[in-house]
């Protein structure tokens, strides 16, 4: 699916200056993409740095809007990173940045997972760790500034997530928290560090420690007396965010309909499986039994990490043989254990050179020690291949085409999970997963991902609940999910906290799989007799990460 090579354009040289200025605006984004100049930093989160950072969006938005494209090449590019600058213009006029804690995806979860990407095979790789971990503090600081701007301006997060977030800085702050462990068990291969290396390594890991305690400090304090009370952030904040995480504007009400729909025909699907695991069962029941099938299970993190390595290699090498044009270069896709303990499962994609894989991480949550592949087998597939590692793997290979921008940092949540959740009904469509167990299983991902569509739109918007005894409550919102997911409290617990602290994502991956699947059968519709599924997916995969209003343009015209 690669291209041949594209003499690079003025607009081509406009988005690859934007990543340039986004790696030295926050050298975060330069280790995730590969670049390690300046990986012995961190990001200014204080408001100085950013202004700094809106000055720059102000600036590349008036290039871009400059520039003639000379093919459709450039037109995707100026349509999908002028939208994206229009947006965050937008996010900062509302004060987003004002009230970024929560407790997934914020400068307090960005700051420490920086470290998971980070190469640790050569000592000096070891003393940019240790330089960048002294940076820690001094970031901290900037983001309690930023927080304390708001609190001035009154612009809070939610009370809920001050004290999530505020627990998860203590964990990091822990004498045995990541930051302590990770120091102390630092290696080049099986040999200890320098003398002085490590002390220098172990002392950056005490100031990151310490900075993180500093946070907490502020969050329990300072923050929690003055944090909102409600969950919901209202209509206004919500549609920035689902433009933000759709790149697609939708229509929030008929989209609830729609969810309170799909959640039905999920529930309706699960039932007619689990009869045919266990004549008569019910959901429950079948769940159940499965879970009582030691065949089924695996014991420990290492079986665990195993099994999905296998699970992933297999599905790369038989898709690669008979559905997809898999490059060479993402046919490797790395399974791991995450470092931390909080609860999910992720994606992180390949390094531009290549040298750091595209990897699967699973975050075990402390006390979990028994996995089922029956609920996880699709888990694999949405994570891997043919969903995240080819999707974001493909636009990486695709280097004589894009630009910088367009293969690593373009796209949204919409098209990435869209196309991942569009990749396990697809698994089903190929009969990967014809066993009962696994389409129920499948079909549990699904089903809380349209019950995350209603629950997320209502909570938010203070839509009427849909058993009709009111409206949305961030308490009621435990519960639905509950009822709604197979999972322990722990799970559910987080998985709401996440939904109400970063609101419009979470409906991005089940809106994004209709959008894809909208898309796949107009083409068909327009193409009749001539229609090639793996053309469409080619044709769709080889443009990169895309806004989805971006990727309706491409493929109808």
């Amino acid at each position: 699916m690669a291209s041949s090579e594209r003499t690079p354009t003025d607009v081509d040289r406009i988005a690859e200056g934007w990543v340039d200025t986004l790696v030295e605006l926050n050298p975060a984004v330069g280790t995730y993409i590969g670049r390690t100049s300046h990986d012995e930093r961190l990001a200014d989160y204080s408001p100085a740095g950013h202004e700094r950072s809106i000055a720059a969006t102000r600036e590349a938005l008036a290039a871009l809007r400059a520039a003639t494209p000379v093919d459709d090449v450039d037109r995707i590019t100026v349509a999908d990173l002028g939208s994206e600058l229009e947006l965050e213009l937008e996010r900062h006029d509302a004060g987003l940045h004002l009230r970024d804690l929560n407790v997934i995806a914020s400068p307090s979860q960005d700051i420490r997972e920086v470290f998971d990407l980070m190469p640790t095979d050569a000592p000096e790789e070891w003393e940019r760790i240790a330089t960048r971990l002294e940076a820690v503090p001094g970031a901290i600081d900037g983001y309690i500034a930023m927080l304390r701007e708001g609190v001035q301006r009154g612009v809070v997060p939610a009370a809920r997530q001050v004290r999530e977030v505020a627990a998860q800085a203590r964990r990091n702050a822990k004498p045995d928290g990541f930051f302590a462990i990770f120091a102390s068990t630092a290696r080049v291969g099986d040999a200890e560090l320098p003398e002085s290396l490590q002390r220098h390594l172990d002392g950056g890991a005490a100031d990151a420690a310490s900075a993180y305690g500093r946070l907490a400090e502020f969050l329990e304090g300072e923050l929690q007396s003055s944090a909102g009370s409600h969950d919901g952030v209202g209509r206004e904040i919500y549609a920035l965010q689902s433009r933000h995480f759709l790149g697609a504007v939708i229509d929030l009400d008929e989209t609830y309909e729609w969810g309170i729909e799909e959640l039905a025909r999920m529930v309706a699907e699960q039932e007619s499986i689990a009869r045919e695991i266990v004549p008569g069962a019910s959901v429950a029941e079948a769940v159940a039994f499965l879970d009582g099938d030691p065949s089924r299970k695996l014991h420990g993190t290492d079986a665990l990490k195993q099994w999905m390595q296998e699970t992933s290699d297999r599905a790369v090498a038989e898709l690669a043989a008979t559905q997809f044009d898999i490059p060479a270069e993402i046919r490797t896709l790395e399974c791991l254990i995450a470092p931390t303990q909080e609860g999910g499962i992720y994606y992180t994609g390949p390094s531009d050179d290549f040298t750091r894989p595209g990897r699967m991480w699973w975050s075990v949550p402390e006390g979990v020690t028994e996995f089922d592949t029956w609920r996880e087998l699709t888990t694999v597939y949405h994570e891997g291949v043919p969903g995240h590692h080819l999707q974001i793997g493909q636009a990486v290979v695709n280097r004589g085409k894009l630009n910088t921008w367009r293969r690593q940092l373009a796209g949204t949540s919409g098209h990435a999970e869209g196309w991942a959740l569009y990749a396990e009904r697809l698994m089903e469509g190929l009969g990967y997963l014809d066993d009962p167990a696994d389409r129920l299983g499948m079909l549990d991902g699904q089903r809380m991902r349209a019950a995350r569509v209603v629950l997320d739109i209502g909570v938010h918007l203070g839509k009427q609940r849909p058993d009709g005894n009111g409206p949305w409550t961030g308490e009621y919102a435990f519960e639905f999910l509950s009822q709604n997911v197979n999972m322990n409290e722990g799970f559910v617990r987080f998985e709401v906290n996440r939904y109400l602290g970063w609101p419009g994502q979470a409906p991005s991956y089940k809106v994004g799989q209709r959008i894809w699947e909208q898309l796949r059968d107009e083409v068909a519709r327009r193409e009749g007799a001539g229609f090639d599924i793996r053309d469409f997916h080619r044709r769709a995969l080889d443009l990169g990460g895309v806004g989805l209003d971006t990727l309706r343009g491409a493929l109808l015209g």
